[in-house]
């Protein structure tokens, strides 16, 4: 079973959940960001970076990352994201594949 991190802008919470789920039915073995359960003004700036750091490990684990990219939608995050993980080696998919 393949190992794939679901990577994408919190504007599109519900399909990050849809994709996360399709992929998990398609027989990846799927990390997500932790959906948060408040507004993120109420982390603090050590609970952002934990939670920044988190996610960077998910992709290091991953053989791949998919990117949730709505309407065509990188925002600055997810830019570092594929960044990371392609300076790791990793493949990068895209939901919608006209990526500049």
């Amino acid at each position: 079973m393949k190992v794939i991190t679901v990577c994408g802008s919190l504007k599109f919470i519900d399909e990050l959940k849809e994709q996360a789920e399709r992929l998990t039915l398609a027989g990846y073995c799927v990390l997500t960001i932790v959906y948060p359960t408040r507004a993120l003004s109420n982390y603090s700036s050590s609970e952002l970076a934990l939670l920044r750091k988190a996610h960077f490990k998910k992709i290091e684990i991953s053989e791949a990352i998919f990117v949730v990219n709505k309407a065509g939608y990188i925002g600055k995050a997810v830019a570092e994201e594929i960044t990371y993980a392609k300076a790791q080696g990793k493949n990068v998919l895209y939901l919608e594949n006209d990526v500049l």
